[in-house]
C-alpha cells in the first residue's frame, strides 16, 4: 500500500491512481506503457510542452552550479537576470517583483502587501473584496479570499471576512459595478480578481471591457487592484497576461504555473512602486515581513529564465493562436450535441457544462475521469464543467483524441 496521500483525492473510494513515468510535448506516459494525452497541461502548468529541452537543459546547468542559498540578505544572478527579463516583458509600473513558491503564496503576498501599503501609510483599510466564484488558492489567506463552499467548508473558523462582489454574468454587469463601487467607497484596501476567467470557479469567463471597468471602479476611489494571472497568465487567454487585453495594469499580480513552462515550482508577486514604498525607509517595522525557505530558489529561477527566452525568441504567440483556432472549431462541433450547454473559448481554455450533472460533488465525476482515463486522455472535470487547457505544442491528432473522449462522454451520459 501506498504511504503518498493525493490532493483532491477521497482514496475511500479505491479508484485506481496510474503511474507516470515520462512526459514529451503534449503527452505523458505511464508505467505500463499506455501513452496519455495531457489536455489540461498537468493542472494548467505546461505551456511549451513537457521536458521542453532549453528548460530542461537550464535546470540541468544551474543544478550543477548553485542549488540553494538564503534570500534574506544575498542575492545570486539566476534571480537578477529573471526578475530583471519579467520587468522588461509586464507593464513598466510593475516595478518590484518578490519571490515565492506557489500560485497561492503569491496570492498571500500580495494581500499582505495590500494591508501593508495602507498601514505603513496610517490609514485603518483592511476589507478584501473578491468576486463571486473565484479561487485563489488553499493556504488560509488565499482560501478566505474564494468562494467559500466544499473546499474550505471544513476551515470556516480560519478564513477571514470579505466583501463578495456578484459575478458580472452577461446582461448583469451593472449589478457588479454598483456593488464594487459601493464597497470601495466604504474604504476597502483592495480588490483581487482572476481576470477574464474564474479557473476553478468553473471557467467562468466575462469580457475585457468588463475587467477595465473594474480596475476604472477602483482606481477612481483608491482600491488597490489585485490581478491573480496564476491560470491566466502565459498566454492562456491569448496575450502574454489577461489584463493585457483590458489595457489594465494593476497595483498587484500574482504570477506562478505557467512561469517555468510548468516544470518546476515558482511563482513572483509583481508590485507598483507605491507600494514598495510603503515598505522601505530606515525603520525596520514597516519592511514587508514574508519569506520561505526556497524564496528565489536558483534552479527555480533558471528553468523561469529559460521560459521567458523561449517567449522572446519562439513564436509563441502564434501557436497560442493557432491552437485557440483549431480549438474553436472543434468546440462548435461540441456545442450541437444536446448534452452540451454554454461552448465557450478564450485563448486556449475551452470549455462547456455537461447538463444534468449534480456539481462539483457528482457521483458523475468520478466515473467520467475513469472514462477519460481509459480513453488515454488527462481530464478532469470541474463538477458539471468539462473543460479542455492543453500545452501550445499539441496538434491536431491529440487535441482530435480529447474531443472524441469528450463526445463519448456527452453521449454516455
Amino acid at each position: 500500500m501506498s504511504a503518498v496521500w493525493h490532493p483532491f483525492t477521497q482514496h475511500g473510494l479505491n479508484e485506481p491512481i496510474p503511474q507516470i513515468v515520462r512526459g514529451d510535448g503534449a503527452a505523458l506516459w505511464r508505467a505500463d506503457g499506455r501513452r496519455i494525452v495531457d489536455a489540461i497541461s498537468s493542472w494548467w502548468v505546461t505551456t511549451h510542452g513537457h521536458n521542453h529541452p532549453r528548460i530542461a537543459a537550464a535546470i540541468a546547468e544551474q543544478a550543477g552550479r548553485l542549488d540553494q542559498i538564503i534570500f534574506a540578505g544575498y542575492t545570486h544572478e539566476p534571480a537578477e537576470t529573471l526578475a530583471a527579463g519579467l520587468r522588461a516583458m509586464l507593464p513598466d509600473a510593475l516595478t518590484r517583483v518578490f519571490f515565492s513558491d506557489s500560485g497561492s503564496t503569491s496570492v498571500e503576498v500580495a494581500l499582505k502587501m495590500a494591508l501593508g501599503y495602507w498601514r505603513n501609510g496610517g490609514e485603518d483599510r483592511h476589507r478584501i473584496l473578491v468576486l463571486d466564484h473565484g479561487y485563489h488558492g488553499d493556504t488560509i489567506g488565499a482560501m478566505s479570499v474564494g468562494a467559500r463552499g466544499v473546499f474550505n467548508r471544513a476551515y470556516a473558523p480560519l478564513l477571514f471576512d470579505v466583501g463578495s462582489i456578484p459575478f458580472p454574468d452577461a446582461g448583469r454587469e451593472q449589478a457588479t459595478y454598483d456593488a464594487l463601487a459601493a464597497a470601495a467607497r466604504a474604504g476597502a484596501a483592495a480588490f483581487i480578481v482572476e481576470p477574464l476567467v474564474l479557473g476553478a470557479g468553473g471557467m467562468r469567463m466575462y469580457p475585457a471591457a468588463v475587467l477595465a471597468e473594474m480596475h476604472r471602479i477602483c482606481a477612481t476611489h483608491g482600491v488597490l487592484f489585485i490581478a491573480d494571472e496564476v491560470m491566466t497568465g502565459w498566454g492562456r487567454t491569448g496575450t502574454l497576461t489577461a489584463c493585457e487585453q483590458a489595457g489594465v495594469v494593476p497595483d498587484l499580480m500574482c504570477l506562478s504555473k505557467g512561469l517555468t513552462g510548468g516544470a518546476i515550482p515558482l511563482a513572483v508577486t509583481m508590485a507598483s512602486e507605491a507600494i514598495y514604498q510603503a515598505h522601505y525607509g530606515p525603520d525596520r517595522a514597516t519592511m514587508f515581513f514574508h519569506s520561505s525557505s526556497y524564496t528565489a530558489n536558483p534552479v527555480a529561477c533558471a528553468a523561469a529564465s529559460a521560459n521567458l527566452a523561449i517567449w522572446r525568441e519562439e513564436p509563441v504567440v502564434a501557436r497560442i493562436a493557432s491552437l485557440g483556432e483549431r480549438q474553436a472549431v472543434r468546440l462548435a462541433a461540441m456545442g450541437t450535441h444536446p448534452r452540451v450547454a454554454n461552448a465557450r473559448r478564450l485563448g486556449t481554455i475551452a470549455a462547456f457544462e455537461l447538463e444534468g450533472d449534480e456539481g462539483y460533488l457528482s457521483d458523475r465525476a468520478p466515473k467520467l475521469m475513469a472514462q477519460f482515463r481509459e480513453a488515454g486522455v488527462l481530464l478532469r472535470p470541474l463538477g458539471s464543467t468539462l473543460y479542455v487547457m492543453p500545452p501550445y505544442c499539441i496538434d491536431d491528432t491529440d487535441l482530435d483524441a480529447i474531443y472524441a473522449a469528450l463526445g463519448e462522454a456527452c453521449d454516455l451520459g
